[in-house]
């Protein structure tokens, strides 16, 4: 089915999904409130696109002869006002709320989280306000855990103090959530079996993918965990998310499932999985 494109300029605007075109690679954006209509495609490529206070990072593939990434920061027009050289493939990216912190995640080895252990990442924190860049926070101190050789580190994702955030630590064959403090680069772990979370606008829960018996390629269902009473509740989307997912609001969330587009689900674990955007990848909304 052809998607409907219409013309006009991709801007970081309140109301606007944005997203990463399937067919063109390129940043591409639609009304929030009609996400089924005719999406503006801008000239900017990425592997994943975030935004957040109307500005936005691009992870982009690298233009060297090796394997890596360059982590692009966009404003509201989608001008780039400064990158960053990145080693591996591009994987995840995140703004915090404000949009001073930034962090994403690259692939050095192996390309799938799909077997624990089979894979090394790099992931960054970098605090736009003070320019101190960790390249590679794996020097993170985390609470009772002896620091290994397969430990490893991903998505990020931060809170409104702009020091703290929640992320996937993983080592001998175990993946945690932790709560980390950039400050310190240290970290405490909270609970296993959690990957690639996103916390809540309000601050009060994370969405995260829970590993689960089915396919081997993707096997993971997303769950709502709530920070006060650590009770967690599986979302009604039953099919693997291999994704990051984003909070389109308190209530609802949206994620891309190759081939299948962006889909959303209510957080509170009812309801059914709907189509947003056909045709579509890596969303991230302006609030």
């Amino acid at each position: 089915m052809a998607v409907a494109v219409e013309q006009g300029p991709v801007e970081l605007t309140a109301g606007k999904l944005l997203f990463l075109d399937e067919a063109s690679g390129k940043v591409a954006s639609v009304p929030l409130s009609d996400p089924t209509g005719p999406r503006r495609v801008s000239s900017l490529s990425c592997k994943r696109f975030y935004t957040a206070a109307r500005q936005g990072l691009c992870l982009a593939e690298g233009s060297g002869p090796l394997p890596g990434s360059v982590a692009q920061f966009v404003d509201q027009g989608l001008a780039e006002r400064r990158r960053v050289e990145v080693a591996g493939v591009p994987n995840r990216a995140k703004l915090s709320a404000d949009g001073r912190m930034a962090s994403w995640t690259t692939f050095v080895t192996g390309d799938s989280y799909a077997q624990t252990g089979a894979f090394s990442t790099r992931t960054a924190i970098f605090d736009r306000q003070t320019e101190v860049y960790s390249s590679n926070v794996e020097g993170t101190r985390v609470e009772g855990m002896k620091m290994t050789n397969d430990q490893n580190f991903w998505g990020v994702t931060f809170t409104s103090d702009d020091r703290t955030y929640y992320a996937t630590f993983s080592a001998a064959g175990k993946t945690y959530l932790i709560r980390g403090d950039a400050a310190d680069e240290s970290a405490k772990p909270l609970r296993e079996n959690v990957e690639c979370p996103s916390l809540s606008p309000d601050g009060t829960r994370l969405a995260f993918k829970k590993r689960v018996p089915g396919d081997g390629a993707r096997p993971w269902r997303e769950h709502v965990l709530d920070l006060t009473t650590m009770v967690e509740t599986p979302l009604a989307e039953t099919r693997g998310i291999d994704d990051q997912v984003v909070w389109l609001d308190d209530d609802t969330i949206a994620y891309g499932l190759p081939g299948e587009g962006i889909w959303a689900v209510q957080a509170n674990g009812e309801g059914a999985p709907r189509q947003l955007v056909p045709h579509a990848s890596s969303p991230s909304v302006v609030l």
